[in-house]
């Protein structure tokens, strides 16, 4: 049963990367000419979040790099910050914008491929996690449990999830995941975190379109 479990995570994880490199480009430009980056910058600054010189900060699943650049937007400048994702496609989008982006610290953001249900980091190295639409495509329980182990003790993840709505289902067909329901993110949270936040975004707002928040502090 275990064999046949990881051989299902395996193939499913083949077909996101390769999904998501085939689309990187198309769904990055629907990203910008929506405002997303803007959207999510003015609810990054709202949390008014203890980014310190010597913080350390991952963007777990980080597509081609939007909550990334829109933590950056919000004025967050930690000591480093890395952008994790699956698609190899993807992250070469997210470089170049780094690259090209008119706020010089992102510059200095490190890519890198990786699985989110097992990253290449020790335990507790970072002090704020972020993660967009990315548990969707991971057993949920699994997908926190790595994210909690990342983290420091009384580390911040601010998880925004796709929620449940019309837009929400039209992606969770367009994009093949699956959405989580709200109380099964906090169930799921709870084992790891305790909720400081959890945001429901205006309608006015383009991330609030399809996404929902849950601020959540490592026990």
């Amino acid at each position: 049963m275990q064999n046949l479990s990881i051989t299902k995570n395996k193939k499913s994880k083949d077909k996101t990367q390769t999904f998501y490199d085939r689309i990187a480009d198309v769904h990055n430009l629907a990203m910008k000419v929506n405002g997303y980056r803007d959207s999510a910058a003015k609810y990054f600054r709202s949390l008014k979040l203890d980014v310190r010189p010597d913080s350390l900060v991952l963007d777990a699943g980080c597509g081609t790099g939007l909550a990334t650049l829109a933590f950056y937007s919000a004025g967050y400048r930690p000591l480093e910050t890395f952008a994790l994702d699956l698609s190899f496609k993807s992250l070469e989008v997210a470089k170049e914008q780094f690259e090209r982006d008119k706020i010089s610290a992102v510059k200095n953001v490190q890519t890198l491929q990786g699985n989110l249900l097992s990253m290449p980091f020790e335990d507790g190295k970072f002090d704020i996690v972020l993660t967009c639409g990315a548990l969707e495509y991971v057993p949920l329980d699994q997908g926190i449990n790595e994210l909690a182990r990342v983290l420091k003790k009384d580390g911040i993840l601010v998880l925004i999830p796709v929620r449940q709505s019309l837009v929400g289902s039209m992606l969770e067909v367009l994009y093949n995941f699956k959405i989580h329901s709200i109380e099964e993110v906090k169930k799921a949270a709870a084992h790891h975190f305790k909720m400081v936040g959890n945001h429901k975004f205006p309608i006015t707002e383009p991330i609030g379109w399809s996404k929902t928040s849950f601020l959540l502090q490592k026990k």
